[in-house]
């Protein structure tokens, strides 16, 4: 495949990459990058491939980017068979990345002029980047501020300069690196970010200090790089900023040598893997492509490790350096002493060589990038690590897993008598087994999540039988603890584990045609996950945010395992009263075949027997629990329950009806999983898997209670698949739009058929009478408006009903908690400002802040900035005709038309008041649609007669109407 240009390769910079795999892999990647490993780069639409040397392997790399919000990864390493972008595929991704700028700069350096005299001196490089900050052009602006001591020309003499550093945002008091929040993004100048990046890699690649000691060198590099800028204040005024004289900073420049360009710093890393392995590159090699500052530790004797099993002898970097203090530390505190003859720290005990090597020679390499001479390696030829051997063992569904250490070495007993003695290593005749106690804590750790006991004393030997839905988790953190090479898992294990662990290994789910090519593609790698699940007898929870399709993957499903089948058998649908009726309709739209079964009301099955002749039975967690036998006699292939938040209380009568019906698999839909606490998981788990979560031992709190909540969190991940709008926005149009259907509670019903029933007979009056065809179309048209204000809120004819009676009251708070709990924003459009009346003493009663806006408001700008400038307020209720135009409210990423109107462009208007330059996510529009009265006549008329619904419901054009008076019956007819 030929390199092709990289003018359309996607978006790979850092933050995108940070993204794929996170930093830790971010930072393993560019030191693969700088170690030359990545052998070959190459882009060709959608796909990147590549070749990257690791540990004496060769990984071949190949990322499908046809989305980068559905990036996926292809990798032989652990982490690629396991989905994750890995460290390898990150490096590709930054060596492309690398050459794409090279080829601007290029073009950019062709078509610029020649350079002037000045422009050509000589200026430092720009390092490499910042890892331990974050960066974003929404951030906070940080500043630095480095003080200065009053001594500074004899420091500068003798290239030991003491220097504070502080970092500083305003309004907030300056304060070190080290306390800088790390969960803040910061903006950074050009200048400020050269400054960190150097102080990071004169670091070691990490956070530097607040207190720190530069050569003159290096602060002439810093002083070059802030030029102009107040940074630099005398620790006796510290209020005050050094003036500058030019481009030279007074009483300091004159003291400090010009500064020379640098070049621009490389990195490497060893590979990590098991302490005492062979460095890959070598040592010479590794050395030859250090950072600056490290090649200059080393030529100045640098950080070096002499020895045998009885003594060590180790050469640190000069005293200047800033890992001197670190590494000095790090000798003391294990009895090294520092001879001054030579100039070496020297250890001469046995016992105290063998437990710090054992402790710290992963660390020395990787980290500090030590030198191990000739000599050591020689002396400790016969020096072997303990490994592990975790096996997982299959019998039908029927699954167990043992971990054991000492594979190929001492027998379980003698490392469990070293361990307990203190003693990270096992003395033979001719060999020394080191124990790498990094890697026995996390055995430890693996053995008490398997056993689900926090306090279990680690143990050489362990085994443990799992259920089929502990798979996932158990593969997981087996694969954190112990190298690839060490596990070995049957394939049937494999097998059901795969497609949870990666979408790539999900198979097809079996669906119509047509049903197939109305989901999206995220919508089908949806539905193939649940499948899965389904035909593995699992379960699982869809916790897609709102607007994304939950109900049309799950109707898919559904379908699904009909095709299968080949045969009828009923599947369950548990949802809200208020949703039934939307439940129905989209049912009837994506699978017509089926036949459905609303058990509701007065509509209701008899015996199982009845059930087992539908493919859907739709019911509401009320009807549930008043039904309990009927519901838990009857066997369902699939039972969903939609809109979880009424099963969070597993103590409920519904939670409790719920986990009773026998089913093949069940799932739920929820755009909020965890709304309070992981006790709502839990909950939801007694349903979906039941045992998956262990029970609660009683009485626990702090630690204890943290260890199985994130325990608990860590075994639930595997079966909870998550999707936002901003990760699918790719995949989306910028506007969604969707119609729900709400059921009439029965007042309202009653209500709405009366005022119905009455406007039939004023029209049949009036007629009798012989009144003018104007007198009744005028008559008719004020019934027709009552109508409407029925749909919308039965109380504004009728103020005895309650809140509870208002079936799109009920959807609308449906709607708004979803919306709260995923961090969504809402503009609320009425016609009526009656309706609005009574959804601001819903929000009031409820405890929402909320913005208000009407014909009558005033100041409508400030109510616009109050609400998009406050993220505390996620509701904002507006008059159609007062706030449909002219407004910005990007602020707001969902619309909510409590009503609708004749002018569907109207409605479109007022949704374009979040859908507008500005916005930066998918905005989500819904319509609330009471089902089978005049408002869904209103639908269906918007698109194709909106004339005649102008006519109809536009009070500035009712008088002068020319509507027919079979036009207002049509409309005003029962459905």
């Amino acid at each position: 495949m030929a390199t092709a240009g990289l003018a359309d390769l996607p978006d790979l910079s850092r933050d995108a990459l940070v993204e794929f795999g996170g930093w830790t892999v971010l930072r393993e990647a560019r030191a693969l990058l700088n170690a030359g490993a990545v052998k070959r780069a190459e882009w060709s639409a959608p796909e990147i491939r590549g070749e990257v040397a690791d540990g004496g392997q060769t990984f071949t790399v190949s990322v499908n980017l046809r989305s980068v919000t559905f990036a996926t990864n292809r990798c032989a390493c652990a982490e690629g068979r396991r989905g994750r972008f890995c460290k390898h595929a990150i490096a590709v991704c930054l060596a492309l990345e690398a050459r794409r700028k090279a080829e601007d700069a290029a073009a950019a350096r062709a078509s610029a002029p020649p350079p002037t005299r000045a422009e050509t001196k000589k200026t430092p490089a720009i390092p490499a980047s910042i890892d331990w900050l974050r960066e974003g052009e929404d951030g906070v602006a940080l500043t630095l501020r480095f003080i200065l001591p009053p001594n500074l020309p004899a420091a500068a003499k003798r290239n030991a300069i003491p220097v504070r550093l502080e970092t500083a945002v305003a309004g907030e008091r300056p304060v070190p690196p080290e306390r800088l929040f790390r969960g803040q993004a910061y903006r950074l100048s050009p200048g400020v970010r050269r400054v960190l990046a150097r102080l990071t890699e004169w670091s070691g690649g990490e956070r530097p200090h607040g207190f720190m000691q530069l050569k003159a060198g290096q602060l002439g590099i810093l002083v070059a790089d802030l030029a102009g800028t107040d940074a630099f204040f005398w620790a006796n005024a510290a209020d005050t900023p050094v003036p500058w004289v030019g481009t030279s900073l007074r009483g300091v420049s004159e003291h400090l040598p010009a500064p020379e360009a640098a070049k621009p710093p490389p990195t490497v890393s060893v590979k990590r893997g098991r302490p005492g392995a062979p460095l890959r590159p070598s040592a010479a090699d590794a050395f030859r492509r250090m950072p600056a500052a490290t090649e200059r530790i080393h030529r100045g004797g640098g950080l070096e490790i002499d020895g045998s099993p009885h003594f060590l002898s180790v050469h640190l970097p000069p005293k200047d350096d800033p890992l001197y203090e670190r590494l000095a530390a790090l000798l003391r505190e294990h009895d090294f002493r520092l001879e001054h003859s030579n100039g070496r720290w020297w250890l001469r005990d046995r016992h105290k060589v063998l437990s710090f090597l054992a402790r710290h020679e992963h660390s020395l390499a990787e980290i500090y990038r030590a030198e191990f001479t000739v000599n050591f390696r020689a002396r400790f030829a016969v020096r072997e690590w303990v490994r592990w051997k975790v096996r997982g063992e299959s019998s039908g569904d029927h699954f167990a897993v043992s971990v054991e250490a000492g594979a190929g070495a001492p027998d379980a007993e003698t490392i469990r008598r070293a361990i307990a003695s203190g003693q990270p290593y096992i003395l033979r005749a001719d060999k020394v087994y080191l124990i790498d106690l990094a890697s026995l804590e996390r055995a430890e750790k693996v053995q008490r999540a398997l056993s689900g006991n926090p306090s279990r004393p680690f143990s050489p030997e362990f085994r443990q039988t799992l259920k089929p839905p502990a798979l996932a988790p158990a593969e997981t953190a087996l694969e954190d603890a112990f190298e690839e090479d060490e596990i070995v898992l049957p394939e049937e294990w494999k097998a059901r584990t795969a497609a949870l662990r990666s979408i790539q290994h999900l198979a097809t789910p079996p669906l119509p045609a047509a049903l197939a090519e109305c989901l999206r593609g995220y919508q089908m790698i949806g539905v193939a996950w649940l499948w899965h699940l389904a035909r593995n007898g699992l379960g699982g929870v869809l916790a897609d945010e709102m607007g994304l399709g939950k109900t049309p993957q799950a109707l898919a499903l559904l379908a699904a395992a009909r095709e299968d089948a080949g045969r009828r058998a009923p599947s369950l649908v548990v949802c809200p009263a208020s949703l039934l009726e939307n439940w129905r309709r989209e049912a009837a739209r994506f699978t017509p075949g089926f036949s459905v079964f609303l058990h509701h009301g007065s509509n209701r099955l008899e015996s199982p027997d009845d059930a087992a002749r539908y493919d859907i039975v739709l019911t509401s967690y009320g009807t549930l629990t008043r039904d309990e036998a009927l519901f838990v006699a009857t066997t369902f292939r699939l039972a969903v329950a939609d809109e979880a938040q009424h099963i969070k209380n597993r103590r409920t009568q519904a939670a409790k009806v719920l986990r009773r019906v026998r089913a093949g698999a069940r799932f739920v839909l929820t755009g909020t999983p965890v709304e309070n606490s992981v006790e709502d998981l839990r909950s939801l788990f007694a349903f979906v898997l039941p045992g998956h979560l262990r029970p609660l031992p009683p009485g626990l709190r702090g630690d204890d209670k943290r260890w199985h909540d994130n325990e608990d969190v860590r075994r639930a991940a595997p079966y909870i698949l998550r999707r936002s709008k901003q990760l699918v926005a790719p995949e989306l149009p910028e506007k969604l739009e969707q119609t729900v259907f709400c059921e009439m509670p029965p007042a309202q019903a009653r209500l709405y058929a009366s005022v119905r029933v009455r406007t039939e007979q004023t029209i049949a009056e009036l007629e009798s009478a012989g009144a003018s065809e104007g007198r009744i179309r005028i008559a008719a048209l004020a019934q027709l408006l009552r109508l409407r204000q029925v749909c919308a809120e039965p109380r504004l004819l009728e103020e005895s009903l309650r809140p509870r009676d208002s079936g799109k009251l009920l959807a609308f708070r449906e709607l708004l908690e979803e919306a709260v709990d995923g961090g969504h924003r809402m503009l609320v459009f009425s016609q009526f400002v009656s309706v609005l009346a009574h959804l601001r003493a819903f929000l009031e009663e409820s405890g929402y802040a909320y913005r208000y806006l009407d014909g009558s408001t005033r100041d409508r700008q400030g109510e616009v900035d109050r609400f998009n400038n406050d993220p505390a307020v996620p509701v904002f209720l507006i008059s159609l005709k007062a706030g449909g135009s002219g407004l910005n409210l990007t602020g707001a990423d969902t619309v909510v038309h409590f009503d609708p109107w004749w002018n569907p462009a109207v409605e479109a208007q007022a949704t374009d008041r979040a859908h507008r330059i500005g916005q930066t996510r998918a905005v989500t529009s819904y319509k609330l649609i009471m089902a089978s009265t005049v408002e869904e006549r209103v639908l269906e008329l918007q698109q194709n007669k909106a004339a005649i619904l102008r006519d109809l419901l536009d009070e500035s054009a009712a008088r002068s109407a020319t509507i027919s008076l079979k036009d207002i019956k049509d409309l005003v007819a029962a459905m």
